[in-house]
């Protein structure tokens, strides 16, 4: 199929103006105000995005709830397996396409974006397959009597989802998936920095025939629709990916309707690398354990312990190791890191690194800002700090960038 235009550019993003879908269509927000969004290698706006408040939210759960109430109750898991394998396959004819918009979105190389696809078909497939495994059980009971004790599962009813920009399409089915899978209706809050994956997976959803409401997408900042979505009343069970700060506030908002809630918050994973370890393979691996996604996975080995009878070799390895990662333009085949989401993003990681230093880590290499042909963009050079303790700021909390942290540890 071809979805892209003369200029190369997604189909897509032929308008680069793109509202919320809900119910099936595409509207404005209620208040009529608007966002930008930037792709990330060039500075430049790439689409202005609907700006979601309470009203639009509220619009998108009662389209859910009706579509919960209505056509999609009458699905049988049958019915509701027999669509999601259709649906595996538009997103399988339609991937190349997905890849590109996040790329252009988020920043992560095309190599990278294109190597989601076997896994993501694989996840989609298997949660089909689910919609008539899951079932309920007979339960022995004790009680005198010709008595049996059963269990049915049902069924949760509308399903808010607040997915991350690290990740979309990914995070989008890992909420969407399951959630159709056992019969349940969505609405989610893309992130601010990249709803076109989630945008255009919805549209595509609708044009094979996902009832009107099933799944939604309100896009905006977090704060406003994504605070209104985990506040919601009429939403049932709530999902977020993203920072610990913002979970606990999610935490507190379900309390209102006493929402089952479900959240992958931050993450300050270690390698650890011991004297008789295979350094041809040890230090590749930690450094891209790092630098992967330009850091910007919550899994990501940002700590690194190595024992001390080889710890400067190691260092030296991988600084030699940082120094040829080639970093720049998502769409060149030779890429392995692009930019950080956001000049917020960049700034945010711009600021560990100066902590860093000001706390007394030894920086081994990186830890700029890159220029010439890459100025533009949001790009860091991949950053390794040496001589870190555990009391260290850099040590401590997630940075979410390309920054790894060798402890100095016996």
């Amino acid at each position: 199929m071809n979805n892209r235009t003369k200029a190369g550019q997604p189909q897509f993003l032929a308008d680069p103006n793109k509202q919320h879908f809900i119910d099936g269509t595409w509207r404005p927000s209620a208040s009529g105000e608007s966002i930008e969004t930037f792709n990330p290698a060039t500075g430049k706006v790439l689409t202005t995005l609907a700006r979601g408040r309470k009203e639009d939210v509220d619009a998108a759960v009662a389209a859910a709830r009706r579509a919960f109430e209505g056509p999609w109750s009458r699905f049988t898991p049958q019915q509701r397996m027999t669509l999601m394998m259709r649906v595996a396959e538009v997103v399988e004819k339609n991937f190349d396409e997905l890849a590109t918009l996040e790329s252009l979105d988020m920043g992560a190389p095309l190599a990278r974006t294109r190597g989601m696809k076997a896994g993501l078909l694989a996840m989609i497939r298997y949660l089909a397959a689910q919609a008539v495994s899951w079932t309920g059980s007979t339960i022995p009971n004790s009680l005198p009597g010709n008595v049996t004790t059963l269990t049915l599962k049902a069924p949760v009813g509308v399903v808010g989802g607040i997915i991350p920009w690290n990740g979309p399409l990914i995070s989008f089915w890992g909420i969407v998936g399951g959630a159709l899978a056992t019969g349940c209706t969505v609405v989610i809050k893309s992130a601010e920095d990249a709803s076109l994956t989630a945008l255009r997976t919805a549209e595509l959803l609708a044009e094979i025939g996902v009832p009107e409401g099933v799944v939604n997408v309100v896009t905006g900042l977090g704060a406003e629709a994504g605070a209104a979505l985990a506040a919601h009343p009429d939403v049932d069970r709530i999902a977020f990916t993203g920072s610990t700060t913002t979970g606990r506030e999610i935490v507190k908002a379900s309390t209102v309707n006493m929402k089952r809630v479900q959240v992958e918050l931050g993450g300050k994973s270690p390698d650890v690398i011991f004297a008789d370890a295979d350094l041809d393979k040890a230090v590749p691996g930690a450094a891209m354990g790092v630098f992967t996604n330009s850091g910007q996975i919550c899994s990501a080995g940002t700590r690194i312990f190595v024992q001390r009878t080889i710890q400067e070799e190691f260092l030296a390895r991988m600084v030699e190791f940082s120094k040829g990662i080639v970093v720049g333009d998502p769409f060149d085949p030779n890429v392995q890191l692009g930019p950080l989401v956001s000049q917020r993003q960049l700034e945010r990681v711009m600021h560990y690194v100066s902590v860093g230093g000001s706390e007394g880590a030894d920086l081994r290499t990186g830890g700029s800002r890159l220029g010439g042909d890459l100025a533009d963009g949001y790009f860091i050079a991949p950053t390794v700090f040496s001589s870190v303790h555990n009391d260290m700021t850099i040590a401590r909390e997630e940075i979410f960038g390309p920054v790894a942290s060798v402890r100095d540890d016996p």
